[in-house]
């Protein structure tokens, strides 16, 4: 195993997952909205998610998006449609007190980890995982280094974000303020938004 390309890799693993981008948003504003316990699901799904995508892409199912490049395009608008729905349903947030708010909850596991697959900042990282980082060990082993070293620091970052959002809530005590934070945060999601459009 070379090291330096190692530490490469972890260093590119770190800035990716740690950097803000719609994952780390929505763990935010959930983490704020509904606490750090109801948002565990969220975090999981996004976690193992995106490492069974790494690990699905790695072992030969990204051939199916050289073989038909269409379903590239239907998978970017695909998740540019749904972050915008997202971020509308950010926008109206507001606090969940308790013993209301049946009808609201926070992402699932499986709508997270679906996510991860329509997700864009999510196929940069799976990109450059599988290309950049393909000589880190001998296949398939680097697609198992990858895999792990990937469901550590989702589990790192998506836990740091969602545990930065719930420590808001004793300083975000009103509706109003909530609400405008939510807003904040959908706005910063429709940025994300910025590659797909600029791409076009």
């Amino acid at each position: 195993m070379s090291q330096p390309l190692f530490i490469a890799f972890v260093v590119f693993a770190a800035v990716m997952f740690f950097t803000p981008g719609p994952n780390n948003v929505m763990l935010l504003s959930s983490g704020l909205t509904y606490g750090f316990r109801r948002t565990l699901p969220h975090i999981a799904g996004i976690t193992i998610g995106f490492a069974f995508m790494i690990g699905a892409v790695g072992l030969g199912f990204g051939t199916i998006f050289i073989a038909y490049p269409v379903l590239q395009t239907i998978l970017k608008y695909a998740g540019a449609a749904y972050l915008i729905y997202l971020a509308a349903a950010i926008a109206m947030s507001g606090p969940v007190k308790p013993g209301q708010g049946n009808g609201r909850r926070p992402m699932t596991f499986w709508g997270a980890a679906v996510f991860q697959w329509i997700n864009v900042k999510g196929w940069v990282m799976v990109i450059g995982t599988i290309t950049a980082y393909a000589a880190i060990a001998s296949f398939p082993w680097n697609i198992v280094i990858q895999t792990a070293i990937s469901l550590v620091m989702g589990t790192l970052s998506t836990v740091a974000w969602a545990l930065f959002g719930s420590s808001l809530r004793p300083l975000l005590t009103s509706p109003l303020m909530v609400r405008a934070f939510n807003i904040i945060m959908a706005v910063l999601l429709l940025a994300s938004l910025y590659p797909v459009f600029v791409d076009a």
